[in-house]
């Protein structure tokens, strides 16, 4: 246990019960890998033909990168940690008014087209209404998409916060974002529609100015636009603009309906050259921590993706119940919330809550050394950017420094210029920004790759994870939205897994086996494309023309692979229900790293591999929160949403085709006794499994809706198909 004082717990932790059982299974478990690789080596030696010599070679090729990447699993599972907050004792520890600290929120917000800004803007409410001294937060919204809409949004944001927020305070709403509260029933509360006609109405002027927009993406401005706005539209490109300050809100004289002092919100667009590396988030978070430095520098940072809104009000308070600690605040640098996301469909078709990522695997690295920084809903000691706890690293200027006490008004002429001077795009130029102090470079997972440098520099970190979700994001509802991003983290992974700082050997010897073998887990995620696409297409490509690959049913040999199998799923499922999953929920998560195995994974490794070689450059996508009626429709009803010709769909669907045809070839050839059914069990088996996990393929290549798999699709995967079966027939 944790506490303040001994009377005052402000938190308490238990470990798993789990753990001894997990510890003896990942020793097994272990010892029946090495021996099927002991097996494939002793068959490698004794093959007697060239085709049998590769088939060999390749099975133990494969089997020793899932012999990697399980016994790289199993260290989440080692030491496993489940913690609980008091922060009903907080404030019997800590005067609120007094000895709170300070707290710098930071929302990035990039594409205005794929980020609605009234997302951004549901985000930014539901955390200035935080149960916490209003004059003691500030909102931070970086604008990296160059948009006066965004801009214009949140002067109306602004407008509209005067009285939202004594409504929430008055009435003890919990639900403070307000989109997610209007969907509720509000009916209970006196004054909830008279709110909710001012929040439509801000709805309509924002969205009336999207209506306007020009062909060409520049938006037209209207009647109602400040000065500052017009400003902004003037001979300004989303590519080349100056920096862009401007206060919305500034606690030291505005207030709200109900006479309350109103919490800072400040957008920020830094400076933005065709000429100049930017870095995308990792840039714009830098720059937010720089600017927030010159105009409050709160101890406290809370980072925030622009969909993702609190659905706590106390969530402040439960971060303090560590940051308070004098046991853990000292070496404490992040705190993390998992990410969980609202209007997922039943089951969860495209496994997008990663509970493995977001909840199972981040308790188990908390047992250790902390969770990893997934990007969002995250609370930073401001210290933790500058250097490890025994070692600061001074920023170039003072005014910078994360212990610095700004002592003027956020809109006094020395702070704005500061703000902008740290804000230029060149600022960086032969700096440690990025490389030694801030959001980590090198990376597109910069989340990632900062939590891993913070953690190897001595810092440790915290999984805060309530029962009641302290943030609720939007998740993609289409497949080539999903696949996108997991291609984008498929080559930053792979940049930290072939860098200098490579988990294997810098972040083992930085932070010990476990936490090192936990990040290289997700470093090499992506490799996991290749046992998967071999035991996709191998097996079912020696099975229609005869071959058998793997041992008898009868043979010793089998009941490993057997076991194997059955191990591997059998405890996935049950870590899965064990955090709060069902069945149908944990097979469509399994069944998405089968797909991601063969489009993702397989294409973002190409692309860095091109990147390495110097033959491509790769940029940042944005995944789309924009919903389209039909795509939801199709979604809410569990059906897989393609309906473009992305290459990323060829492997799949020549998979899917390639299964379902050894499958029906195999109980043809054993129907008529061509084949005998105990040698080739295994590899109908696996052809059967495959099928299985293709179901909606096949569905989605015979279906007739705006959200089925291209004709040109299925006909260059099915020549893809035919050709691999050529090939496989001339070689074997």
């Amino acid at each position: 246990m944790s506490a303040a004082t001994d009377d005052l717990p402000l938190h308490t932790h238990k470990h798993s019960l789990r753990i001894p059982i997990n510890r003896l299974f990942a020793l097994i478990y272990f010892c029946a890998i090495l021996a099927l690789l002991y097996h494939h080596t002793h068959s490698l030696f004794h093959s007697t033909t060239l085709t049998s010599f590769f088939i060999t070679l390749t099975f133990l090729i494969s089997d020793s990168i899932f012999a990697f990447l399980n016994l790289t699993a199993q260290a989440f599972r080692m030491n496993p940690l489940y913690r609980k907050e008091h922060p009903e004792n907080l404030e019997r520890v800590l005067r609120k008014y007094s000895d709170f600290p300070a707290l710098d929120v930071f929302i990035c917000t990039a594409d205005p087209y794929k980020e609605p800004p009234m997302n951004v803007v549901n985000t930014a409410l539901s955390v200035m209404a935080y149960d916490y001294p209003t004059e003691k937060v500030s909102v931070y919204v970086s604008d990296d998409g160059g948009s006066a809409l965004t801009l214009f949004a949140f002067m109306e944001a602004a407008k509209f916060a005067r009285h939202w927020l004594p409504f929430c305070r008055e009435n003890n709403i919990v639900e403070r974002c307000p989109e997610a509260f209007f969907e509720m029933d509000h009916s209970r509360f006196s004054e909830a529609e008279k709110i909710k006609i001012m929040y439509q109405a801000m709805k309509v002027r924002v969205n009336n100015v999207i209506e306007r927009r020009k062909v060409d993406g520049e938006y037209i401005t209207g009647e109602r636009e400040s000065q500052a706005f017009r400003k902004w539209t003037d001979g300004f490109t989303r590519q080349n603009h100056p920096t862009v300050i401007q206060v919305l809100l500034d606690s030291s004289k505005d207030k709200d309906m109900s006479d309350y002092v109103m919490p800072n919100l400040i957008y920020v667009s830094r400076e933005k050259s065709s000429t100049s590396e930017h870095n995308f988030k990792a840039g714009a978070l830098n720059v937010l921590i720089r600017v927030s430095a010159a105009m409050t520098n709160a101890p406290i940072v809370l980072t925030l993706d622009c969909d993702t809104f609190s659905n706590d009000p106390k969530t402040p308070s439960r971060a303090l119940c560590y940051f308070s600690d004098p046991n853990l605040r000292s070496k404490l640098g992040y705190l993390q919330f998992p990410q969980r996301f609202r209007g997922i469909n039943k089951n969860d078709i495209y496994g997008c809550e990663h509970k493995g990522l977001f909840v199972i695997n981040a308790e188990g690295m908390d047992g250790e050394s902390g969770p990893n920084y997934v990007g969002t809903g995250c609370f930073f000691n401001r210290r933790a950017f500058f250097g490890g706890p025994s070692q600061l690293l001074s920023p170039e200027i003072p005014e910078l420094a994360p212990d610095k006490v700004v002592d003027k008004l956020i809109q006094s002429p020395e702070v704005l210029e500061l703000a902008h001077f740290v804000a230029a795009c060149n600022y960086e130029t032969h700096s440690d920004w990025g490389w030694k102090i801030g959001v980590r470079y090198g990376s597109l997972v910069e989340d990632y790759f900062t939590g891993y440098r913070m953690q190897c520099e001595g810092w440790k970190a915290v999984l805060c994870n309530p029962t009641r979700a302290a943030f609720y994001g939007d998740a993609p509802i289409n497949i080539v939205d999903v696949l996108n991003q997991t291609k984008r983290w498929t080559i930053g992974l792979l940049e930290v897994a072939f860098s200098k700082y490579c988990p294997v050997t810098f972040g083992i010897r930085a932070m010990g086996p476990l936490m090192g073998l936990s990040y290289a887990h997700y470093a090499f995620w992506p490799i996991w494309s290749i046992p998967v696409t071999v035991y996709a297409f191998l097996p079912q490509l020696a099975l229609l023309n005869g071959i058998t690959i793997f041992p008898k049913v009868s043979e010793p040999w089998f009941l490993l692979y057997v076991f194997l199998f059955l191990g591997s799923y059998t405890q996935s499922c049950l870590d899965f229900v064990v955090e709060g999953g069902t069945f149908p929920k944990w097979w469509n998560d399994q069944r998405m790293w089968m797909v991601r195995a063969h489009s993702s994974f397989l294409f973002g490794s190409i692309e860095y591999l091109l990147k390495s070689l110097g033959i491509s450059t790769h940029g940042f996508n944005v995944t789309s929160k924009v919903l389209d009626e039909d795509q939801s429709k199709r979604y809410d009803q569990g059906t897989f949403e393609f309906g473009v010709a992305s290459p990323m769909f060829v492997p799949l669907t020549s998979a899917a085709i390639l299964n379902l045809a050894a499958y029906s070839w195999g109980h043809v050839e054993a129907f008529k006794g061509s084949i005998g059914l105990e040698g080739m069990f295994l590899q109908m088996f696996i052809a059967g499994f495959g099928v299985v996990n293709c179901i909606p393929i096949y569905e989605a290549i015979i279906r007739s809706d705006k959200g089925r798999i291209p004709t040109k699709t299925t006909t260059v995967s099915l020549l893809l198909a035919f050709a691999l079966y050529v090939v496989a027939y001339v070689s074997f």
